[in-house]
């Protein structure tokens, strides 16, 4: 099992990077179409934002790129030396099918994997909230 506290738990799991108690997105199916790419603006429980800046989600057009190419290659390898499918046309049509399928599945990762890049867990956030509501002696 993934542990709490891990990068790995909150990329695959799409929860908050700095307390994992939230899904970052509205809809956990990935296949909702209408709602594929809805995100929350911040976590309900330590109120972190996603979107640090604006357009912050262009950079996770490079890990979506990157993610795309390796289950590209892993459905050739799949096809071509598992399945023993020697057609290249056969191989380019399960590639691209491959690609369309995983479409949202492999959006969400890469905007999971780059918001990651940026932010932490943070196993004490709950104080930090409590430290933000406390009253300051102006």
């Amino acid at each position: 099992m993934l542990k709490k506290g891990s990068k790995l738990n909150s990329i695959l799991t799409g929860s908050c990077p700095t307390c994992q108690e939230e899904s970052m997105y509205l809809d956990k199916n990935p296949y909702n179409v209408m709602n594929v790419y809805k995100m929350h603006e911040k976590c309900s429980h330590c109120g972190t934002k996603y979107q640090m800046e604006p357009s912050f989600f262009y950079g996770a057009m490079y890990v979506s790129y990157a993610l795309g190419i390796a289950f590209g290659v892993a459905a050739f390898i799949i096809t071509f030396f598992f399945i023993g499918e020697k057609s290249l046309i056969t191989n380019f049509i399960v590639i691209i099918a491959t690609l369309i399928v995983f479409m949202p599945v492999i959006m969400r990762l890469s905007r999971s994997i780059w918001v990651n890049l940026f932010m932490s867990y943070d196993k004490d956030w709950k104080d930090h909230i409590a430290d933000k509501n406390k009253p300051t002696l102006r």
